[in-house]
C-alpha cells in the first residue's frame, strides 16, 4: 500500500511539473523575419 501511494505521488507531481512548464511556455516573440520565399522554377518551354 506504501508503494502504490508512493508511485501515485510521483506521478501526480510529475503532471504537475509538466503541467506548469507547459502553461509557462517559452514566451518571447515569434521571429518577424524568414519564412516562406519562392524558388525559382525552371518550366519547360
Amino acid at each position: 500500500m506504501k508503494l502504490l501511494r508512493r508511485a501515485i505521488m510521483a506521478l501526480s507531481m510529475a503532471g504537475v511539473i509538466a503541467g506548469a512548464l507547459r502553461v509557462r511556455g517559452k514566451g518571447g516573440v515569434p521571429p518577424r523575419n524568414g519564412g516562406w520565399r519562392e524558388l525559382p522554377v525552371d518550366r519547360p518551354s
